[in-house]
C-alpha cells in the first residue's frame, strides 16, 4: 500500500522519520502543513499512484470532492507531526477518520474498547458476595467505597450521594459522628431509600447501627466492643459487614463475628496513613484471607500534601496487589476533591492490566498534568527576533466597558454591564462576546482571551480561579 504524506517544510524532518521503513511519499506542499487545499492535493495525488493520503490532523479544509474524483481516500493523521509514527504503526489495527485527528481518533478508539473490556471482565468475574447488584471479591474489580463524613448534618445529602456514584463510586458510606442520634441515621437513610446503588452506615455506635439496618447494605466498622451488641441484627439483616482490629486482633474479631451468625464479612486490617506504619501495615495485610479485604486509602490521600491522581494510582495498585476487594476514598478536603473518579479510574487500570505486564498503554489513564510522551515539534523559522519590551504609556479602558470573569457550575461567566455570558469553552464566551460587539480594543481582546483560558484551565484542574491572578 503506497500512502502520500502531504506536508509542511517545518515538519518535513518529522513525517519523513516517521514514514522510514514504509512504502510513501512525503511532499511539501508549503511552510505549514495545516494550510493544504483542495486544489493543492488533487494535483499531487493525481501525480502518483496512492492508495492513501493522510493529511495533517490540523487541516481544516474538506476534501470529499479530491476523494470522490480520483477514488483515492483521504485520511486525517494526528494533531502533531510527532505523533504520526504510532498512527502509522496502527494502520493495520485501527481504521482512521476523515473528520477526526488521528491521534484523538485513536485514543478514543483505545478508550472505548477498554471500557468495552471493562464490562465483560465484571460480567464473567466470579464473585464473594453481590449487595444491592455490585459484586465484591473474587475475580472482580476493586470496588471504590466513597464515604460523606458527618452524614447528618448535610442538607444536601442526596445530591451528595448522587454526585459521589456519577463520579464513579460503586458504594456510598455514609458516616455519622459521636453527635448523631438515632433518629438523625434513619432521616438520611429514609432520605436515601430510592437510591439504587449499595450504601454504608459509618458508625461503631450500636445503636446508630442499627438506625440503619433497614436501608443500609453495609456496615463500617465492628469489632469486640459491638459485635456482641449487634452482631445478630446484623446478621439478621443479611448486610456485609467491615470488620476490624480494635483491643482484639483481626482475626479475633472475625470470629465473633462469625460466631453472631454474620456471613458476609469483609476483613479490614487498617491501612495507616504515610509516617505512621504504612508499610508496616501493608505488610500485615494477610496473604491469603478466606474473606474479602478491605483496603483504607483514604486517610493516607489526605494526610498527605501531594497530588491525588498519582497517589490514588499507586495505592489502588497496592490494593490489587495484595487481593483487595474493596477501596475507600474520600473527598474531605480541597487538595482531594476529584479522588473518586481517579480512584475508579486507577481500579479500572488495575483490572486492565491483569493480562499486562505492568498497568500502562491500557486506553485510559491518569496522567492529567503531565504527559506521557513530549511532543518534538521542529524548531520555528525566522529571519529577525526582537526582545520585548512593557507597554507604553497609560493603560487604557474600552469604551464599551469591563468585564468581571469567573467560574459558577463548572461554567466560565463573564459580565459586563449587567450581562452575563457563560459556556465551558473559553472559545464560545470570547466568540459569543465578539459576536455581542462587546470588545474595541485589541489589547483588551488579549487580556479577556488569556482570563477566559486560564478560567477553562481552573476548571479542567479542578483549581480555584482569580482574575488577574496568577493560575
Amino acid at each position: 500500500m503506497r500512502i502520500l504524506l502531504p506536508t509542511g517544510a517545518a515538519t518535513f524532518k518529522a513525517v519523513k522519520q516517521a514514514a522510514a521503513g514504509i512504502d510513501a511519499s512525503v511532499v511539501v506542499t508549503g511552510e505549514i502543513a495545516s494550510f493544504l487545499t483542495p486544489e493543492i492535493l488533487r494535483e499531487l495525488v493525481q501525480k502518483g499512484d496512492y492508495d492513501m493520503v493522510i493529511v495533517s490532523g490540523m487541516v481544516t479544509a474538506s476534501f470529499r470532492e479530491v476523494e470522490e474524483e480520483t477514488g483515492i481516500p483521504v485520511f486525517l493523521g494526528p494533531l502533531h507531526a510527532a505523533d504520526l509514527g504510532i498512527v502509522i504503526s496502527s494502520l493495520d489495527t485501527i481504521p482512521l477518520s476523515r473528520t477526526v485527528p488521528a491521534d484523538e481518533f485513536i485514543s478514543a478508539m483505545r478508550r472505548e474498547d477498554a471500557c468495552l473490556k471493562l464490562v465483560g471482565l465484571e460480567r464473567s468475574a466470579i464473585v464473594d458476595y453481590v449487595i444491592r447488584g455490585t459484586g465484591i471479591g473474587g475475580t472482580s474489580r476493586t470496588k471504590v467505597l466513597a464515604e460523606i463524613m458527618d452524614a447528618h448534618k448535610r442538607e444536601d445529602l442526596e445530591d451528595a450521594v448522587s454526585q459521589l456514584f456519577w463520579s464513579g463510586a460503586d458504594i456510598v458510606d455514609l458516616g455519622f459522628g459521636f453527635d448523631a442520634t438515632e433518629n438523625d441515621v434513619t432521616r438520611c437513610f429514609s432520605l436515601l431509600e430510592d437510591v439504587p446503588g449499595p450504601l454504608a452506615v459509618d458508625t461503631q455506635d450500636p445503636a446508630l447501627i442499627a438506625a440503619g439496618l433497614f436501608r443500609a447494605d453495609m456496615i463500617l466498622s465492628l469489632h469486640e466492643d459491638n459485635i456482641p451488641v449487634i452482631g445478630k441484627a446484623v446478621a439478621d439483616a443479611g448486610v456485609a459487614a467491615v470488620v476490624v482490629p480494635h483491643q482484639r486482633t483481626l482475626a479475633e474479631n472475625i470470629r465473633l463475628a462469625e460466631e453472631a451468625g454474620i456471613s458476609c464479612i469483609i476483613a479490614d486490617p487498617l491501612l495507616q496513613p504515610v509516617g505512621l506504619g504504612l508499610v508496616r501495615s501493608l505488610a500485615a495485610f494477610p496473604e491469603h484471607c478466606r474473606y474479602p479485604l478491605f483496603f483504607g486509602a483514604g486517610n493516607v490521600v489526605e494526610l498527605l500534601d501531594a497530588d491525588s491522581p498519582g497517589i490514588n494510582a499507586l495505592l489502588a495498585g497496592m490494593a490489587k496487589e495484595i487481593g483487595a476487594s474493596v477501596i475507600f476514598t474520600s473527598e474531605h478536603s480541597d487538595k482531594t476533591q476529584g479522588s473518586v473518579r481517579e480512584m475508579r479510574t486507577a481500579t479500572e487500570m488495575m483490572a486492565l492490566a491483569d493480562d499486562r505486564p505492568y498497568p500502562k498503554d491500557l486506553g485510559i489513564d491518569l496522567l492529567i498534568l503531565k504527559e506521557k510522551r513530549r511532543r518534538r515539534e521542529p524548531p520555528l523559522s525566522y529571519t529577525s527576533l526582537a526582545d520585548t519590551s512593557p507597554p507604553e504609556g497609560e493603560l487604557r479602558y474600552d469604551p464599551r466597558g469591563n468585564f468581571r470573569i469567573g467560574v459558577e457550575d463548572n461554567q466560565i461567566v463573564a459580565v459586563i454591564n449587567g450581562r452575563a455570558v457563560r459556556g465551558h469553552s473559553w472559545t464560545d464566551v470570547f466568540g459569543t462576546i465578539v459576536k455581542n460587539n462587546d470588545v474595541s480594543l485589541l489589547d483588551h481582546a488579549a487580556y479577556l482571551g488569556k482570563e477566559l483560558y486560564k478560567a477553562e484551565l481552573a476548571i479542567r484542574f479542578g483549581r480555584s480561579f482569580e482574575q488577574d491572578g496568577d493560575f
